[in-house]
C-alpha cells in the first residue's frame, strides 16, 4: 500500500543510498521489537516537500537569518500576530496540500500489523494523520487546528482560511520563499494592510493549535507519552536531530530504561553517542525496505 510517487528531494540533504549491512541491522532491530515506540521529526517530512529548520546547508537556519515566531511575542504583540497570520494565510494553500510520503505510509502499515505500539511526532504538518496513523501523539500540536486564547473555541484551519479571505478581499501578496511551519516570507510593507482574524464567538485572539518556540508541551501530554514509552520495548527515532528538549527527554527516558534505540537521520543527532544503531539514510528510502 506504499505510494509509488517520486519523493520531493528539494529540502533533503544529500546522502548515500542505504548500505545493505545497515538495512540488515535495522531489519534485525525491528524484527526483535514487539512494541516499538517511534518518534519522528522534520526529516521524515522533507521528502514530502516541506523544509526543515536544521538540515546542514538547506535547512531554514542555514538558508536564512529568519527565525520562527516566539510564543511570548505572539501573545503580547498585535503586529507579531499580524505578521504571522499574513504569512500563514499566503502559505496555507501550498502547505495544506502536502501529502504523506513512503515513510509515513510504512509507519502506518507497521501500526496496522501491531508492530508499532505508539508514534510520537514532533511535526505539525498532519502528514501522519493523512497517512492513516491512529496510535499517535502530535507532541507540538497541528497547524490544521486553530483555537481562541480567550474562550477556547476550536475551528479547522481550512475554515479560518475562508474567514481571512472574507476579511481581506483585495489584499494580495507574493511570497519570498517557504518556511517549515507553513508560512512564507513577506516584507513589512506587504503585511501592513492585512486584517487579522479574531474569534467569531468572543472576539478573542486566535492561535494555531501548536507549541510555538519558547512555549512548553502540557504536562498531561508529557505524562501520557512517558506512559506509552514505558509500555514499549524499543525506540526508533526517524528524521530528527533531537535538538529540541521536548522530544529529547523521551530518548533520555528510553536510555534510562535500557531500551534499544535506533536512529535514522541524515546528519548527526544528540543520540549518536548512546544509540544502539545510527543510520544515515533517507527515511522514505530505508523504511520501505524493512519487512
Amino acid at each position: 500500500s506504499v505510494s509509488r510517487a517520486s519523493p520531493n528531494l528539494t529540502f533533503v540533504p544529500a546522502c548515500l543510498p542505504p548500505d545493505p549491512v545497515e538495512v540488515e541491522e535495522l531489519q534485525r532491530f525491528v524484527s526483535n521489537s514487539k512494541r516499538l515506540f517511534v518518534m519522528t521529526g522534520a526529516g521524515i517530512s522533507t521528502e514530502s516537500g516541506i523544509p526543515d529548520y536544521r538540515s546542514e546547508g538547506i535547512g531554514l537556519y542555514a538558508r536564512t537569518d529568519r527565525r520562527p515566531v516566539q510564543h511570548a511575542e505572539f501573545i503580547r504583540s498585535a503586529s507579531a500576530r499580524q505578521r504571522y497570520w499574513a504569512r500563514n494565510f499566503v502559505g496555507w494553500p501550498q502547505f495544506s496540500s502536502h501529502q504523506p510520503n513512503k515513510a509515513h505510509l510504512v509507519l502506518r502499515d507497521w501500526e496496522k500489523l501491531g508492530k508499532l505500539h505508539w508514534l510520537v511526532t514532533q511535526n505539525v504538518d498532519a502528514l501522519h494523520t493523512k497517512a492513516g496513523s491512529q496510535r499517535m501523539t502530535e507532541l507540538h500540536g497541528c497547524t490544521h487546528r486553530v483555537f481562541c486564547l480567550a474562550c477556547g473555541d476550536r475551528i479547522l484551519r481550512s475554515e479560518l482560511q475562508e474567514h481571512i479571505e472574507a476579511l481581506n478581499p483585495t489584499w494580495k501578496a507574493e511570497a519570498f520563499g517557504v518556511a517549515p511551519d507553513g508560512d512564507v516570507f513577506l516584507t513589512d510593507e506587504q503585511v501592513r494592510n492585512f486584517q487579522v482574524p479574531a474569534c467569531r464567538k468572543c472576539g478573542g485572539i486566535l492561535k494555531p493549535d501548536v507549541t510555538f518556540f519558547g512555549d512548553s508541551v502540557s504536562q498531561e501530554k508529557v505524562r501520557f507519552v512517558h506512559q506509552c514509552l514505558a509500555e514499549s520495548d524499543s525506540m526508533l527515532v526517524a528524521g530528527s536531530s533531537m535538538q529540541v528538549y521536548s522530544g529529547y527527554r523521551f530518548a533520555l527516558a528510553a536510555r534510562e530504561k535500557k531500551l534499544p534505540i535506533a536512529v535514522l537521520n541524515i546528519g548527526p543527532t544528540r543520540l549518536d553517542h548512546f544509540a544502539s544503531l545510527k543510520l544515515n539514510s533517507r527515511c522514505g528510502e530505508l523504511l520501505p525496505l524493512i519487512v
